[in-house]
């Protein structure tokens, strides 16, 4: 399926009713990144799978992109099937467009889940941090090329294009003020890997900002955790989701303080 947002040709993927939840793919990649999630969610929830300008099945636009270009397109998107209010889970870059909707539109957003998500360039571990290098771009443009190729409705040879968008992006991405996040008025629950490109000290970091946000460390996993691990992934979300937090028995850890 697909729909005009922002002029954008947006192509997702839809399954299940209920309260909707927007699932935003990670950079490069494509709504079938989600297939570990989408069925065990649409047992109770609206699934909905948008792939972003230039990703998979989604036409590229003229000029640059960035996460805030990315969350206005989102907001588009929830307007333009009139979703009303939404869970965003977001994965990766997924998860910097859906802290971008939360704090531009918070009105849009029913509860935010971040997965592999680091807000500030610190936030990654340098092995991250040296996927900028050429070998790492490289390294990433291998892999994104393959996913890109055979889906792209704006053909393979425009691959370097945009690829040539996204490095400028992440080069050039502004770290995320934490100080800004205590203003979230909704449930955030950060999740990882505890082998992640993320830093485990910065997710804490970001917990702190975040008023009674929650923290999932998943072991024996890495930055494709929702692959890795769909099982347990499927369970905290499902959980999350769900309702209210339970009542803390004796909240003294670091995360309180």
């Amino acid at each position: 399926m697909d729909v005009d947002a922002r002029g954008v040709r947006t192509y997702y993927d839809e399954l299940g009713t209920g309260e909707p939840v927007v699932l935003l793919h990670g950079g490069g990649v494509t709504a079938d990144s989600w297939q570990g999630q989408a069925r065990a969610l649409a047992a109770q929830y609206r699934v909905l799978i948008p792939e972003r300008r230039g990703h998979g099945r989604t036409p590229d636009v003229d000029g640059p992109v960035s996460m805030e270009i990315f969350a206005a397109d989102t907001a588009a998107f929830v307007e333009a099937l009139e979703l009303g209010p939404v869970h965003v889970v977001g994965w990766s870059d997924g998860g910097k467009v859906g802290m971008s909707l939360a704090l531009s539109r918070p009105d849009l957003v029913r509860k935010l889940v971040l997965i592999g998500t680091e807000l500030t360039h610190a936030g990654g571990t340098a092995a991250n941090q040296a996927l900028l290098e050429p070998g790492g771009l490289e390294f990433l443009a291998a892999a994104f090329r393959a996913q890109y190729e055979p889906l792209s409705p704006d053909g393979p040879e425009h691959f370097d294009v945009v690829f040539a968008k996204w490095a400028q992006m992440w080069k050039t991405l502004p770290d995320v003020e934490l100080a800004v996040l205590k203003a979230l008025p909704m449930p955030v629950l950060l999740m990882q890997g505890d082998d992640d490109c993320v830093r485990i000290e910065h997710t804490a970091e970001v917990a702190r900002a975040i008023p009674d946000a929650q923290v999932a460390v998943v072991p024996g996993s890495s930055h494709g955790l929702p692959l890795e691990k769909p099982e347990v992934v499927n369970r905290l979300l499902l959980d999350f989701l769900a309702g209210p937090q339970a009542p803390k028995f004796m909240p003294l850890g670091d995360l309180s303080s």
